[in-house]
């Protein structure tokens, strides 16, 4: 930067110098050789001083030079040490004090960008940005499992992704119409997604923002709310109705005691028992509906397997000491659920088995038998309320145990054993 600045003062000092000794060739008294010697050491001379009063000034821009190169390699933390009270120093301290606020900007930079790829790398729903060349160039970890990549796909090809997608998805990134779509994941229900996207112009170059969210969860909570609605309603009205026939059938009772009639008494006592069911019946929906908000305890696995299997009979497959973090009272119901529903798919008592596996946030929990199995039209509706395959079935078992595991925030899944049967896996929290 400045190599050819000090030169040319110095070369200007020379010349100077030498034509300041002119007049030393005039004087008569002096030989030649000694008019020379004396011409050539005040040349030096000036050389000498001028470069030492230069000292300062190769020194200050050698230190801007350094700093200059820092900042073009994006280097911030070097200050100068140049500090000499002249037009250099007050340069370098100038320089100093704005290194140090882009090394200021730079690291709440870095933890902003830290801070935006934690948010987006952890999100549920999937974030990949294209370029007008329909390259990747930003994708999170959700994106990566939505296409069924290993590894990231930052760089790759929009096209060959596509084929990777779940069946559905392609034709709606193509089309990149914002809204729902469903895709079909190895003949298994149905999922639901939303898909927004945004376009933007990035370094002059078009790009678009594509956000896929995961809709099933969500659809089914809303239904599951809609259900719970309905049930309110007509369980009310039911509890209404059913009061008033109750008394009146208890005075039809005791006017009828008078009257030896045995079609009467018949009569009293079908509808009696109608009436029972039908309250029980309403309740079984009330118990539904209204789910309490579940308080979580610490559960000793095996007392409440002993208690269980005073009533069922299964086999443990879990190893012993586990604890479950869950609502006892809900927990129970749901096991004796999923048992029921076990004993009465055709398997043999002893080929039914519980097991519980807990890993390091979460706690697993399958129950199987080898019945019959159910076909992939049953397995899409089996969690819906009021589906049932059974003639006195009411459809509120599995939709209850769905209930529950969605109140413990964790999730429950179907699926047809390849050994024969079926295999339903509850997954919960570790709190």
């Amino acid at each position: 930067m400045f190599a050819n600045v000090l030169p040319r003062i110095l070369a200007v000092v020379a010349i100077v110098s030498a034509i300041s000794t002119t007049p030393i060739f005039f004087i008569d008294v002096l030989t030649l050789n000694a008019k020379v010697a004396i011409a050539v050491a005040m040349v030096v001379f000036s050389l000498l001083l001028a470069r030492f009063f230069l000292r300062d000034i190769r020194e200050g821009l050698s230190a801007l030079e350094l700093g200059m190169l820092n900042l073009k390699d994006g280097e911030y933390a070097t200050t100068l040490a140049y500090q000499n009270k002249d037009e250099l120093g007050k340069l370098c301290e100038l320089y100093n004090s704005t290194a140090q606020q882009l090394r200021a900007e730079k690291h709440w930079l870095y933890q902003r960008e830290l801070l935006l790829d934690k948010v987006t790398q952890s999100s549920p729903e999937v974030l990949f940005l294209v370029n007008d060349t329909q390259q990747v160039i930003f994708s999170n970890i959700a994106a990566r499992r939505f296409f069924s990549c290993p590894q990231s796909i930052d760089g790759e090809l929009l096209a060959p992704l596509l084929e990777k997608a779940p069946q559905g998805a392609e034709v709606a990134i193509i089309a990149r119409k914002e809204g729902l779509f469903t895709t079909a994941v190895d003949a298994n229900e149905p999922q639901t997604w939303h898909m927004s996207t945004g376009s933007f112009s990035l370094n002059n170059q078009s790009h678009t923002l594509f956000i896929i969210k995961q809709m099933t969860r969500e659809l089914s909570r809303q239904e599951v709310a809609v259900w719970k609605k309905v049930i309110r309603v007509i369980s009310h009205e039911l509890n209404n109705s059913l009061g008033p026939i109750s008394s009146m059938l208890h005075s039809g009772k005791i006017l009828s005691e008078n009257i030896e009639e045995a079609r009467l008494s018949r009569v009293f006592s079908t509808i009696d028992e109608r009436i029972k069911h039908l309250s029980e019946f309403v309740q079984g929906y009330g118990k539904f509906a209204k789910l309490p908000e579940p308080k979580i305890q610490v559960n000793d696995w095996s007392m409440l397997l002993s208690k269980l299997q005073s009533q069922w009979q299964f086999i443990d497959l879990s190893a012993p000491g586990h604890k479950v973090h869950a609502d006892s009272g809900q927990l129970e119901q749901l096991l004796i659920n999923l048992l029921k529903n076990a004993h009465e798919s055709g398997s043999k008592p002893e080929d039914i088995s519980i097991i519980l596996e807990q890993r390091i946030s979460e706690t697993y929990i399958t129950v199987m038998d080898k019945g019959k199995g159910i076909s992939d039209a049953v397995m899409a509706n089996a969690l819906i309320p009021f589906y049932s395959t059974k003639p006195s079935g009411s459809g509120l078992g599995l939709a209850l145990c769905r209930e529950i595991t969605d109140a413990h925030h964790g999730q429950m899944g179907l699926y047809n054993r390849d050994e024969g049967g079926v295999a339903v896996k509850v997954v919960l929290p570790l709190y």
